[in-house]
């Protein structure tokens, strides 16, 4: 596909780059069809003398930060979002990095920021990881490295009831919100696509900036439907207080990735052996659990787990 599409498919799982952005990433990496056939390198933590730990494959440079800078958007609840004072970001993501963290001996700071900018930000040495809600995926993985810790993958909702009667297998003629950047960006524009092929009105996309104006639009009767990634789309309709319902079943399931700056050295090592830690004690389940979330577990982690 163009640049842009396959910018887009940096999403978030799901989430354009554009700008300065654009720029870092274009001068990264040529950019190709986000259905690159480009293989991705699968590893897992090297081993280890007996006695040593997760905080023992921190390089130097790492841990002489002592604090790490996370980059997270907070509008995709219940992974990342801004809590109830109003400032800090919390969510399952959040718990995870920060356990994470003290198991390599260090503190974390998330950061909130805008999607879209947050791999060009790590690019340019602005954050040292960015736990997002990333999907691990083959054109991501060209420009960052990624440790994967949970699956999930696309689920729609529409208004209560479905007055509109629509399909996910027939959204033509109708308006559809999406998160900007995301990877149900192209989903529902290839569906828009095989709709005019067809015949029938293409689809109206709006895409917001934040997820939760995504959601709001739907509610408030803006639009007739949204799609985001499953556990987003299951908190929305369980927050909404009975105004929306899913629809259909969630399809298209994928890695989330914890994404690491290329060239951090074993840093990626380190975080891989940290969430093998937090599975086996037990605290992984607890964190997913905390949010709802326990049926995206995963058991095997790895480095660069893209299937596509």
């Amino acid at each position: 596909m163009s640049i842009l599409n396959s910018v887009a498919s940096w999403s978030r799982s799901r989430k354009s780059v554009t700008g300065l952005g654009g720029v870092l990433l274009a001068g990264a990496v040529v950019l190709s069809a986000c259905g690159s056939s480009t293989s991705s390198t699968t590893t897992t933590a090297p081993a280890t003398s007996s006695g040593s730990t997760p905080a023992s494959l921190v390089p130097a440079s790492i841990k002489s930060l002592g604090t790490i800078q996370i980059a997270s958007d907070a509008s995709y609840a219940p992974n990342e979002f801004i809590g109830t004072d109003g400032t800090t970001v919390v969510g399952m993501d959040v718990d995870l990095g920060n356990a994470i963290m003290k198991e390599l001996g260090l503190s974390a700071k998330f950061i909130n920021a805008p999607f879209d900018s947050i791999i060009p930000a790590l690019q340019a040495g602005k954050y040292q990881l960015g736990i997002s809600s990333f999907t691990d995926n083959k054109a991501r993985e060209k420009v960052v490295d990624f440790v994967t810790y949970f699956t999930a993958g696309t689920t729609w909702a529409v208004p209560t009831g479905n007055p509109k009667n629509i399909s996910i297998s027939d959204a033509c003629g109708f308006k559809v919100a999406v998160q900007t950047g995301t990877v149900e960006v192209p989903d529902v524009q290839a569906r828009s696509q095989a709709c005019t092929k067809a015949g029938k009105a293409a689809i109206t996309i709006d895409q917001y900036q934040l997820q939760s104006d995504a959601t709001t639009a739907v509610i408030s009767g803006k639009d007739d439907a949204m799609l985001a990634d499953s556990p987003v789309t299951g908190y929305a309709v369980s927050q909404s207080g009975s105004k929306l319902q899913l629809l259909g079943q969630s399809y298209g399931n994928a890695p989330y990735g914890i994404a690491v700056p290329k060239g951090d050295g074993t840093f990626k090592n380190a975080i891989l052996a940290a969430v093998k830690v937090l599975m086996s004690n037990g605290t992984y389940n607890s964190i997913l659990t905390k949010w709802g979330v326990q049926s995206g577990a995963i058991s095997n982690p790895v480095i660069n787990g893209a299937t596509s």
